[in-house]
């Protein structure tokens, strides 16, 4: 056997199995946060999972298409202590004003991990960030969360490369997608998802699509709903 690989070997699995024992990190309470103006305030529940103490620091930020400066939200503890396998609520409010109320709002909550400063010259510290969204969902919108992802209206864009897929939402409500496809011939072709606005309409481009596909094909898309869970749901389409 070759000594020094066995060595180099040993090391590096040394060296991640001592890493990953730093490595169990948080666990959030959910994949998104709703908001309803019905309430006073929203709450997370965080989970360290470690056998560690760690510090979290959360903070709300705006989606790319926003100014920071709307960002009417404030979480607490914006920093906490946290001790082995103890958890911790985030409360979520919001100041009363700054937000559409025919339609819901989304914006990024953010939980990051800061590890303690460990004693080992050979350790290795990771912050490591979840990200969730946070919807505000004003009172009184029409209709609900559940209809607005079933009646989307899709339609195809042929332009001079690849067709897109384009998602047409009439609803006061954002919907989130697990995947997203269209069968034609008895052929899947998946498109890169993403999230259509209130009132908006999103492309979406394809992975891989024949630009002389034509005639009828099926679109099939998984909606998330305010549970995290994936919803299926298929429609007609026609190029």
């Amino acid at each position: 056997m070759n000594i020094k690989f066995f060595l180099r070997t040993y090391l590096v699995l040394a060296f991640w199995a001592h890493a990953a024992t730093g490595m169990a990190g948080i666990q959030v309470g959910g994949t998104r946060v709703i908001f309803p103006a019905t309430q006073q305030e929203a709450a997370l529940q965080v989970r360290n999972q470690g056998a560690d103490d760690i510090m979290i620091q959360s903070w709300i930020e705006a989606m790319p298409n926003q100014a920071e400066s709307d960002v009417p939200f404030a979480i607490t503890p914006s920093l906490a202590r946290l001790g082995p396998r103890k958890e911790q609520t985030l409360r979520i409010f919001y100041q009363g004003v700054g937000l559409p109320q025919d339609r819901e709002s989304v914006m990024w909550l953010n939980v990051q991990e800061i590890p303690q400063v460990s004693t080992s010259e050979n350790s290795l510290q990771i912050a490591i960030r979840q990200r969730l969204k946070l919807f505000y969902r004003p009172k009184d919108l029409p209709g609900t969360a559940d209809e607005a992802a079933r009646n989307l209206t899709w339609s195809v864009e042929k332009t001079s490369g690849s067709p897109a897929l384009l998602a047409s939402n009439g609803s006061a409500f954002h919907v989130s997608f697990g995947k997203v496809s269209i069968v034609v011939d008895e052929k899947e072709y998946e498109v890169a998802p993403s999230m259509v606005a209130p009132q908006g309409t999103e492309r979406m481009t394809f992975t891989q699509l024949p630009a002389t596909l034509s005639g009828d094909a099926q679109v099939h898309w998984e909606s998330i709903n305010d549970y995290g869970g994936l919803v299926k749901h298929q429609a007609l389409l026609r190029f």
